[in-house]
């Protein structure tokens, strides 16, 4: 916090919070964010709220959220380009120093932000939320353990890492995130490249309000796909060495069937033509694997090149910045 003239200038909080279906918990939400920041006198605080192409009437809810603050602004995207892409539209108009992310349907606790602000304040680059006990459902818990092996393995995080869409990041890991400018982003692998310097903090985790998760396996395969064919090469190189493997295993069994037939089987006799089917189905499903791992970098690194739009803005509301474009 610094000073001029002997007056302080208090240092701004940006609330980053994607929409979808959240007409009925977003209200709340906001309420929650206010209440908190003024307990927290010495911050400022502003609210980006990115609705992700809703079709209720989330973003009637946020316009009117607009109209009755001057401090939050609400952008609403043509499409539904998920909630990493929502993100990134949300960071390009966010002004904080520090930025904190988190749902719209009152999961996640606002009123703990000042755990994370506090962690930021101490000196971590980033801080993620880690439940304490999770209110997730079956499907949604095992999406996340699956997404934090993939990162894991993929992306090098730390096995004692926890992460979760309940953070808080310093102005300039934000910096750095917005200036990747390619279709399909992924937050994560994001902040993992730009700093090492990540903490966790303790915070209780809700019910649901009402309404499901937005998240299908549909979209919790296409978060991993991201994450791994944008910010690693390790699925190549593992495919490498698979190849590699089945190559020798393959040479092995001619070897053994060389053998067998000479010295083993009378002459004549026709065998192990199951085994032969079962070794060309395994092998052809493993290059049709490989081939279309490798075609779904080519396609990704074809659709970038095309400039293919992270987001695409169809309208903005509030007071404070509705004369910038995305």
């Amino acid at each position: 916090m610094s000073s001029a003239g002997g007056s302080f200038v208090k240092k701004l909080i940006s609330y980053v919070i994607p929409c979808y279906r959240s007409q009925a918990t977003l209200p709340g939400v906001v309420e929650e964010i206010q209440q908190t920041m003024k307990k927290l006198e010495q911050y400022e605080y502003e609210i980006v709220l990115v609705n992700d192409c809703s079709p209720d009437g989330t973003f009637d809810t946020i316009r009117k959220l607009c109209e009755e603050n001057d401090n939050i602004t609400g952008i609403n995207l043509a499409k539904n380009f998920g909630q990493h892409s929502a993100l990134m539209a949300g960071f390009h108009y966010a002004q904080g120093e520090i930025v904190i992310c988190l749902d719209d349907d009152g999961q996640t606790p606002a009123d703990e932000a000042d755990k994370l602000i506090s962690g930021i304040e101490q000196g971590a680059d980033v801080v993620y939320a880690k439940y304490i006990h999770k209110h997730h459902s079956g499907f949604r818990n095992w999406g996340s353990h699956v997404n934090e092996l993939m990162t894991r393995v993929m992306l090098g995080k730390p096995k004692d890492l926890y992460l979760s869409s309940y953070f808080a990041a310093r102005r300039f890991v934000i910096e750095e995130i917005i200036r990747y400018e390619y279709a399909y982003p992924y937050v994560i692998g994001l902040v993992l490249r730009s700093t090492k310097n990540i903490v966790n903090v303790e915070v209780e985790h809700r019910d649901r309000q009402a309404g499901a998760s937005g998240y299908t396996l549909g979209k919790l395969l296409g978060l991993w796909f991201n994450g791994f064919t944008a910010f690693s090469v390790k699925p190549l190189r593992i495919a490498t060495v698979t190849g590699a493997g089945c190559a020798l295993v393959g040479f092995a069994y001619g070897i053994y069937t060389i053998i067998k037939k000479i010295f083993i089987n009378p002459p004549g006799l026709v065998t192990g033509f199951s085994a032969l089917m079962s070794v060309m189905v395994f092998m052809g499903g493993m290059l049709m694997l490989m081939m279309g791992l490798i075609g779904e970098y080519m396609g990704r690194m074809y659709i970038s090149m095309n400039n293919s739009p992270q987001y695409v803005i169809r309208e903005i509301a509030g007071k404070g910045l509705e004369e910038e474009k995305g």
